[in-house]
């Protein structure tokens, strides 16, 4: 998959250092990976929900949140629509982000 943008990453473990490790292993993961479907996607990670048309990853225990659109194959890539703190996702829509 190629996950646009890692500088989203970037950015978020620049406030946050402790979240830079879980995040790179997300990303690193994802990068090898090539799903064709959300059932594919929760082989990666497990804890993974669908809301909408989005994809809610929890990062590191789930101190962390990720949100994504993932446009599966022939395509293969992972847009990050959101990354924050667990209080931070509280206060937004992931389906609509």
């Amino acid at each position: 998959m190629r996950v646009l943008s890692k500088r989203t990453l970037r950015a978020f473990w620049s406030r946050h250092p402790r979240a830079e490790l879980p995040l790179t292993v997300w990303h690193d993961r994802v990068a090898g990976a090539q799903w064709e479907n959300f059932a594919d996607v929760r082989k990666t990670f497990n804890s993974a929900d669908q809301v909408g048309d989005r994809v809610v990853f929890n990062i590191k225990g789930n101190d962390y949140r990720l949100v994504a659109h993932v446009a599966y194959g022939p395509y293969y890539r992972v847009l990050i629509k959101f990354v924050g703190t667990h209080k931070e996702y509280d206060r937004i829509n992931p389906g609509t982000v």
